[in-house]
């Protein structure tokens, strides 16, 4: 099966009744964590995207907690898993103040581990890799919010 445009695919649900879109999108959200966790943003959190960031400030908080610090290698790979959950999360957010929000909330969460970071190249690197895209994401604010999160940056 040939899979559909997105015009296509647009065009088609404008012609359909609500019940109809109602039952779609509870298919399309069955099938997927991510699409259920895309309509929850959809729904609930896209209002006020504080209340977002905070939930999944939150979120990755508990992820801190389960690092295993007594071995970088264990460490290494629950933080790449929070740095992955938390891309998720940025990806359903358009608003430009979300993506370095929340990677300065996983590097600030970093330093307080108080792993020896230099002691390992493949943290070290996820640790400097969220640092580019924090200044990439920084780039592209207005002028006014650049300078609030350069100075938070800065910090770290």
């Amino acid at each position: 099966m040939k899979t559909a445009s997105l015009k296509e695919i647009k065009t088609e649900l404008e012609s359909l009744p609500p019940a109809t879109l109602l039952e779609l999108c509870i298919k399309v959200s069955k099938f997927k964590k991510e699409n259920k966790e895309l309509l929850t943003y959809l729904l609930f959190g896209a209002q006020d995207e504080r209340v977002y960031i905070a939930s999944v400030r939150e979120m990755l908080d508990e992820l801190f907690l389960t690092v295993n610090k007594s071995q970088l290698y264990f460490a290494k790979k629950t933080i790449r898993k929070i740095v992955r959950t938390a891309n998720r999360y940025i990806k359903y957010s358009n608003q430009k103040t979300t993506e370095p929000d929340l990677l300065l909330h996983i590097c600030k969460k970093i330093n307080e581990l108080n792993l020896q970071l230099h002691k390992n190249t493949a943290l070290q690197n996820i640790y400097n890799s969220q640092i580019k895209k924090i200044r990439k994401a920084i780039v592209l604010m207005h002028e006014e919010e650049q300078y609030d999160y350069l100075k938070m940056l800065e910090e770290l």
